[in-house]
């Protein structure tokens, strides 16, 4: 069996792609179910956060696994499988597991070194132990990931290589402002209950704000999460739960709004939030525009100069001249006149002395412009950009939910400022690298060799035990014939003798069976299992309950 993941992210599809592919609760259990029920594969867990959702399995045939991992990826996420293959990334063996660690260091996430996602690794675990999808494999791997995340947080300045992506958000929110002095004094609506919300919650408590509502559509978790904040030691803010309808009431109260809730549809339509600007400023809320672009008049007559054409001779508003206007010219004198258009210069082209040249295709070309302009072109002078200042933002939004909560419209509403995975996506592939960042990779790299060398190890331990199991069955076999034919002998005698038949083959043992371990660990050693099994002529059926055991003890071990 061999590890593979199939998945695809905010470096390879594009957010309205994740949204459409986002995968609730029930649809994660259905999905891993399924996944074990398919033919190519033993094992499944599933990593779905704001930004990723990835499939692992423990496969016996790559082709066929990534075909099905990939079918089952599209059935369960609703999006077309022609559609979302282009965004579908797969990691085999290494580079699964290499995938994996970077995942749990950070260095794939929206913001590089957020910590985040060592909790959600913990729980696409524990989901997969709770229903048993997770075997020896997906339990070491997720295992071993949690360790190599905590070693580089701990060992590295890998977090001051970025933030959670709440304080990545609240940042955006501030615009280059300090978040403490932004936020303090403020109100703010935080929409749902989950481990994001409660982040946000906490993040916005410790930031100044004066007030934290909750709401949230199961209205005694908004009131747990509402009296951890105002019982907190580290904070003096007031806070309380309010049931999910009384939302657009307190949205008229509030500065900052962060929504991270698992709704299908949206939590705050564009006119939910154009009508709070308007409860706030008592004016309506406008389509803002960046910019105006405002038509420039013709150049005038200084800036014809060296054009080479006399253009007060062109009949001015008689489309139906336009042939007429450059009938007769020759090609060397169209030229000139299309190389000024472009540069503001004429260019000196000799004549052939005597002859008139003509073009038939710069003839027309410039005939047909003349025809709909009413005159042969001139140069015009760059249309003017004219910046329209926008609006202070009377609103402040933040939507951390998968698919998106808020409308995205309300991003060109004026007196609003909105913030999603989207803009954060945008934000964030400008962020600088820490130096630390190398320094996790090496981390990553030499777990990556380490975690492969024991699985090669492992790979061969059911043949090992399976060795052993055999000779002391031989041991057993011969002590009961020795039994038969030296009835006399007392037990202590006996108990000696066994004792002794067992010392021995456990010395002619263990040399072969610890040297094949250690070159079983190293790369390609898969080979030696096989060679002892051929060599002591052991039973594969006897392996395989042996493998078979190991991997129903794993499955059903709890959460961890």
């Amino acid at each position: 069996m061999s590890l593979l993941v199939v998945g695809l992210s905010h470096r390879s599809a594009p957010v309205s792609v994740l949204e459409r592919a986002s995968l609730n609760a029930d649809a994660q259990d259905k999905l891993l179910q399924d996944t074990v029920a398919a033919e190519p594969a033993a094992e499944a867990a599933v990593l779905a956060t704001c930004n990723r959702i990835e499939l692992y399995a423990d496969v016996d045939k790559f082709h066929a696994g990534v075909a099905e991992l990939s079918t089952l990826l599209a059935q369960h996420s609703g999006v077309g499988l022609e559609e979302l293959t282009p965004h579908l990334y797969v990691h085999y063996e290494d580079r699964a597991v290499h995938h994996l660690f970077s995942v749990a260091c950070g260095l794939d996430s929206m913001v590089v070194g957020e910590g985040q996602i060592l909790g959600q690794i913990k729980d696409a675990l524990a989901r997969a132990q709770d229903l048993h999808t997770a075997g020896r494999l997906l339990n070491d791997l997720f295992q071993q990931a949690l360790r190599v995340g905590k070693r580089a947080h701990s060992e590295t300045g890998i977090d001051r290589a970025g933030q959670s992506l709440v304080t990545f958000g609240l940042e955006q929110l501030a615009a280059g402002a300090d978040v403490g002095t932004w936020a303090r004094g403020r109100t703010a609506l935080v929409i749902g209950a989950g481990s994001m919300s409660s982040l946000a919650a906490a993040t916005l408590a410790r930031a100044g704000v004066a007030e934290v509502v909750v709401a949230n559509r199961t209205f005694e978790r908004a009131e747990r999460l509402a009296r951890i904040l105002a019982e907190g030691d580290d904070t003096d803010v007031v806070a309380r739960a309010v049931p999910m309808d009384a939302v657009p009431a307190e949205l008229t109260r509030a500065d900052v709004a962060v929504s991270c809730t698992g709704a299908t549809g949206l939590v705050l339509t564009a006119d939910a939030v154009a009508a709070t600007v308007e409860t706030r400023t008592g004016a309506p809320a406008v389509v803002w525009d960046a910019v105006d672009v405002r038509e420039a008049p013709l150049a005038g007559a200084a800036s014809d100069e060296n054009c080479p054409l006399d253009l007060a001779a062109v009949p001015a508003g008689l489309p139906g001249m336009g042939e007429g206007a450059v009938a007769g010219m020759d090609a060397a004198t169209l030229e000139q006149h299309a190389a000024w258009v472009a540069g503001g210069t004429a260019v000196d082209r000799p004549r052939e002395s005597g002859r008139v040249e003509t073009d038939a295709e710069l003839i027309t070309a410039l005939a047909a412009t003349a025809a709909t302009v009413g005159r042969i072109p001139e140069r015009r002078r760059p249309a003017p950009v004219v910046e329209i200042p926008r609006p202070e933002p009377v609103l402040f939004l933040l939507d951390l939910a998968m698919p998106r909560d808020i409308d995205a419209a309300a991003h060109r509403l004026g007196g609003v400022r909105l913030v999603d995975i989207e803009s954060l996506a945008e934000a964030s592939a400008d962020a600088p690298m820490a130096a630390d960042v190398d320094q996790v990779r090496r981390i990553v790299a030499d777990e990556v060799a380490a975690f492969g060398a024991a699985q090669r190890a492992a790979h061969i331990t059911p043949t090992v035990v399976a060795l052993r199991s055999m000779a002391a069955d031989v041991v057993a076999g011969e002590i009961a014939r020795l039994e038969g034919r030296l009835p006399a002998l007392d037990a202590k005698h006996r108990a000696e003798i066994a004792q002794t038949v067992r010392r021995v083959v456990d010395k002619l043992l263990h040399a072969p069976t610890v040297r094949v371990k250690q070159l079983a660990a190293e790369p390609g050693g898969a080979g030696y299992a096989d060679a002892l099994r051929t060599l002591f002529d052991l039973d594969p059926e006897t392996v395989a309950s042996v493998s078979r055991a190991e991997d129903s003890t794993e499955k059903n071990r709890g959460p961890a």
